[in-house]
């Protein structure tokens, strides 16, 4: 079944923009946190626990976002919300030091403790910032040159190598610059020793590949389900 107006964005189109829109702000948001969490076995550098950035749950969702709507609508309308999302970032960064700023009523939760929660610092912003612009157009890349080389099918390996690729971009440029460069070079915040650089980056990704085996067949459910509603509006297999 398709949606009466052509001209109309579907429904699917508006979901998954959606999805892809929530997990990003969401990312912005709990970026300072450090997540630990320990594993039944050690793996190199990491060890028993895997750290990593609060934003690495709510990032991973936008990969799965962004290659259902790349499998779906095409190399072109992903690139786009890819980049106007990038723009997005900074009306988000905006909202939010604006409210900071503002005067707070003693009614209210302590205005320190509300910066500290939200006021994403330099380093994070930057990290972020840089880390989704390569990374994000990377995916899309790969997922359709992969796309073209094995004619429409195998969608199983264009989700894991063009995320499992562009997650270990993602991963290198945030940390490195978001605890690494930006502390050093800016004097904002308090550099990482290069040990605890590595174990950061180490889980985090573990996290995100782990993730993007595991959504895989969340993706071919969303594609299906989205090809057998809005038929020829999609991108045929």
């Amino acid at each position: 079944m398709s949606d009466a107006n052509p001209g109309a964005p579907s429904i699917g189109q508006v979901s998954l923009i959606a999805l892809f829109v929530t997990a990003l702000v969401t990312a912005q948001l709990t970026a300072t946190k450090i997540l630990a969490f320990d594993i039944p076995f050690s793996v190199p550098v990491a060890g028993e626990t895997l750290i990593l950035p609060g934003a690495a749950l709510a990032y991973a969702v936008t990969f799965l976002a962004s290659d259902c709507y790349a499998e779906l609508y095409g190399r072109r309308a992903a690139q786009v919300v890819v980049n106007v999302a990038f723009a997005m970032n900074f009306v988000v960064l905006a909202l939010v030091w604006s409210t900071i700023l503002a005067p707070a009523s003693p009614a209210g939760i302590d205005a320190g403790t509300f910066e500290t929660a939200l006021g994403a610092s330099t380093n994070v912003v930057l990290g972020s910032l840089l880390a989704y612009i390569v990374s994000q157009n990377w995916d899309v890349l790969v997922f359709h040159r992969l796309r073209e080389y094995t004619d429409g099918d195998a969608l199983w390996l264009r989700n894991v190598a063009s995320t499992a690729s562009s997650q270990a971009i993602d991963t290198v440029i945030f940390v490195s610059v978001a605890f690494f460069l930006a502390p050093e070079l800016l004097g904002v915040g308090t550099a990482l020793e290069p040990p605890v650089i590595l174990s950061l980056m180490v889980g985090q990704y573990l996290l995100k590949l782990g993730i993007a085996v595991l959504d895989t067949p969340v993706v071919y459910a969303v594609v299906a389900a989205v090809r057998d509603r809005e038929g020829d509006r999609a991108v045929p297999a």
